[in-house]
């Protein structure tokens, strides 16, 4: 893929960070607000469908409860959420209007995307807003989000979002210029491709330190995954840059692009693949590896090494080597005392239609 395939992108989602749209007191900054808003609108009326993934509202409510750092307990987290989601969809409404668009609110928890018909709902819901020019702007319903439920931070939210529509493009809008070698180096360069997510570019990735934030270019590289993965092309770039959207997107080498899999999952390989937290794992021995990786077989009773978790017949489970290494992820038709059994013949644990090579 090159960059100027970019210029074909019809719909987009736009993921910013809370060190993006908030100031050094912890609060939403108006004067940046503005310039990701105007971005975001000039692509708007050139035609493209725009969805604004934003963080910001646990670090606005924080400067409004006068928290110096992110809070720890979840009670906290949530009142910050809850105070800051509000203050922060005022600013997002009022700068969007001078531009006559009309923004729309949709904040979500996991199972919102786990559960099939409300994964298939909340798909509708977005299309519905995208083709009547409404800008959906989402984030994780901290306010009643508890751990077991979340998404776990907003670049992997951004990710599964561009998944659900599909997206043609998502691009992570953050504080620094893109992934980078030898970052805070004299050395240090900036990496403007990545073809393939290995154990080396990895080791390029850091957490954060933001007092507002969690995750970092770690979380980055783990949306990347999954977006790559679907077949969706992945921008890291600077959300301070007033022209980065259009620099992206006209073919310019902004950030860093990372090449999709030509092999794109269709609807509900993606939700098998990526919108769950898999209640166990199946350890394969390699014939069965080589069978579901190469073969596109079906995973078979004979091919099982070990039954780890407690899951029952249609939950999803990790697909694992004999390293522990999952490689595979699919819909189960047994349940795991079933299966630990070791009575079943003949039958199909997961049919290849319900298996996803990662």
């Amino acid at each position: 893929m090159q960059r100027d395939a970019l210029k074909q992108v019809k719909r987009l989602v736009v993921k910013v960070g809370t060190g993006v749209v908030t100031d050094h007191r912890k609060r939403p900054d108006p004067q940046q607000l503005g310039q990701l808003v105007d971005q975001l609108a000039a692509q708007h009326q050139a035609g493209r469908e725009i969805v604004l993934v934003s963080s910001g509202a646990v670090g606005a409510g924080m400067g409004a409860l006068e928290f110096d750092r992110r809070p720890a307990g979840l009670a906290e987290l949530q009142a910050c959420a809850a105070v800051g989601q509000s203050r922060l969809m005022g600013l997002y409404g009022d700068l969007f209007a001078r531009h006559d668009i009309t923004v729309a609110q949709v904040l979500l928890i996991h199972d919102d995307l786990r559960h099939h018909e409300r994964h298939l709902n909340a798909r509708n819901t977005l299309l519905a807003l995208l083709d009547r020019g409404v800008l959906p702007i989402i984030n994780e319903n901290d306010a009643v989000s508890v751990t077991e439920l979340k998404f776990g931070d907003n670049d992997r939210l951004a990710a599964l979002v561009a998944c659900l529509l599909p997206a043609d493009l998502l691009v992570l809008l953050t504080t620094v210029d893109g992934l980078f070698q030898n970052f805070g180096e004299v050395d240090g360069q900036i990496i403007r491709r990545v073809t393939t997510i290995d154990r080396a570019l990895e080791q390029f990735a850091g957490g954060t330190t933001s007092a507002t934030a969690i995750g970092g270019m770690t979380t980055k590289i783990e949306a990347a995954k999954i977006a790559t993965r679907a077949g969706i092309p992945l921008v890291i770039a600077s959300g301070r840059k007033p022209t980065a959207l259009q620099a992206i997107l006209q073919g310019d080498e902004e950030g860093t692009l990372f090449i999709p899999n030509l092999r794109k999952l269709r609807g509900r390989k993606r939700w098998i693949a990526f919108f769950h937290h898999p209640r166990g794992s199946l350890l394969v021995d390699d014939g069965a590896r080589k069978a579901l990786r190469e073969q596109g077989k079906s995973l078979l009773p004979p091919g099982i090494l070990r039954c780890d978790g407690d899951f029952e017949a249609g939950e999803i489970v990790r697909v694992c080597d004999t390293d522990g290494t999952e490689f595979a992820r699919g819909q189960v038709e047994f349940g795991a005392d079933t299966i630990r059994a070791s009575q079943l013949k003949r039958v199909e644990i997961i049919h290849r239609d319900n298996l996803v090579v990662l």
